[in-house]
């Protein structure tokens, strides 16, 4: 792991993105840049060495009603619940769709793999999974696959100003 060094030419613009906005909300963790893509849930927590649940990963909806991203920031180890997570954010009875890559990037300025839970360049309807809190220190994509950050769960809510919420499947018994 290395930190990102914002001289650099090679730095990505979503990397930059992210970057310059932990920096203006204060957070004490830089992100850092991995030698080996992190695409998946698996892959962060292989190349990090950490519990795959410790992985913040980013699923991102399309709320049919207004074409809004619907960004569900939840825990590597399970999956996200869509009934739930419509039931949250359509309240007008609407509908939730999958959002492909190119809704993704376009809505969030993110490619799927790399999709952070802050500087988007719009913001993007968003949801925080309370199994995330079982943690005291998760990582989230940091705009590009290769790209992380470290944050507590409470961070996480304070820095997306997002709801905690109980969004995802039930584990089998």
């Amino acid at each position: 792991m290395n930190p990102i060094d914002l001289t650099a030419q090679d730095v990505p613009a979503a990397v930059r993105r992210v970057v310059e906005t932990l920096e203006a909300m204060g957070h004490p963790h830089d992100p850092v840049m991995l030698d080996d893509a992190a695409r998946t849930a698996q892959q962060a927590a292989d190349v990090l060495g950490v519990a795959l649940g410790q992985i913040a990963k980013s699923i991102v909806f399309r709320r049919k009603s207004d074409d809004a991203a619907v960004l569900v920031v939840t825990s590597g180890d399970l999956r996200v619940d869509e009934k739930k997570v419509q039931a949250l954010v359509c309240t007008d009875g609407g509908k939730l769709g999958r959002a492909d890559a190119d809704f993704v990037k376009a809505a969030t300025g993110f490619s799927i793999g790399g999709v952070s839970p802050v500087g988007h360049i719009q913001p993007p309807v968003m949801l925080v999974d309370e199994q995330l809190f079982r943690f005291d220190v998760v990582w989230a994509a940091a705009g590009h696959p290769h790209a992380v950050f470290r944050l507590s769960p409470a961070e996480l809510r304070e820095l997306t100003g997002a709801p905690v919420c109980d969004v995802t499947v039930p584990a089998a018994t």
